[in-house]
C-alpha cells in the first residue's frame, strides 16, 4: 500500500508534535471548527496531554470519540468522560456518540487497534463491512474483555474513511505484527478491511 507510512520508535510528545503541525495546517487552511476523531484504551492520553502544550487555538477544535463504552460519562471505562476532562479545560468540543448523531467528515481520523485487528470497536466477530450504510453502531464485542465488559458505541469504517487523514498508534511487537500483516493484506481483519480500502495518506507510529 503506496498510502501507509510506518514511523519507528516515537515517543508521545513526538507524536504529539506532529498532530499539532496537522492540526495547525488544517486551522491555517480552513475556515471554522476542525473536527478530528480520537480513540480511547490507555495510549492516546499521554499524547494528549502532551499535545495540549502546543500554542493552538483550542475553540476550533472539535473532537469525536471514535467509540466508548456503553456506560454513563462519569463512569471510569466511559472514554468520552477522560476526553471531556483533558479538553474541555482548554476549550474544545467533545461530542457525545449516539446512533442518531449526524458524523461530519473529519481532519483526521486517530485510530488504535487491538492485537486482535480491532479498531474503534470494531471488533471480529461483528464483521465490520466498508459498505455499511451506517456512520455508528451499538454492538456487544464477543468475547467481552474482562477490562471492560460492556456493550460499545463505535464509527463505522465507512464513518472513519471519510476523513482527509488516518493515523495509527500502536505499541507492542504482536500488535506490529498484525499490522504489517494488514498492510501486505494477509489477512481479513477489521483493520485490513480499513486499510484495504483506504485511499487517504495513512500513518502508523509504532
Amino acid at each position: 500500500m503506496d498510502n501507509v507510512t510506518i514511523v519507528e520508535k516515537c515517543s508521545d510528545s513526538a507524536i504529539a508534535d506532529w498532530l499539532a503541525a496537522r492540526l495547525s495546517e488544517q486551522m491555517g487552511t480552513h475556515e471554522g471548527p476542525v473536527t478530528i476523531t480520537v480513540p480511547g484504551g490507555s495510549t492516546p492520553f499521554p499524547i494528549i496531554e502532551a499535545l495540549l502544550d502546543h500554542d493552538i487555538d483550542w475553540t476550533r477544535l472539535v473532537v469525536w470519540p471514535g467509540d466508548d463504552r456503553v456506560v454513563p460519562e462519569d463512569h471510569p471505562a466511559s472514554n468520552t468522560g477522560k476526553l471531556r476532562d483533558l479538553f474541555e479545560p482548554v476549550g474544545v468540543e467533545v461530542v457525545t456518540l449516539t446512533e442518531m448523531e449526524a458524523v461530519p467528515h473529519f481532519a483526521l481520523a486517530w485510530l488504535g487497534m487491538g492485537a486482535d485487528g480491532h479498531i474503534a470497536s470494531l471488533f471480529p466477530n461483528t464483521d465490520p463491512r466498508i459498505d455499511e450504510p451506517r456512520s455508528i453502531l451499538r454492538l456487544t464485542p464477543d468475547p467481552l474483555p474482562p477490562e471492560a465488559p460492556f456493550d460499545r458505541i463505535s464509527l463505522t469504517i465507512p464513518a472513519l474513511l471519510s476523513s482527509d487523514a488516518l493515523v495509527f498508534v500502536i505499541r507492542g511487537e504482536d500488535k506490529r505484527a498484525v499490522f504489517n500483516q494488514a498492510v501486505a493484506g494477509k489477512h481479513d481483519l477489521p483493520v485490513a478491511r480499513l486499510l484495504g480500502a483506504a485511499t487517504q495518506p495513512v500513518t502508523c507510529f509504532a
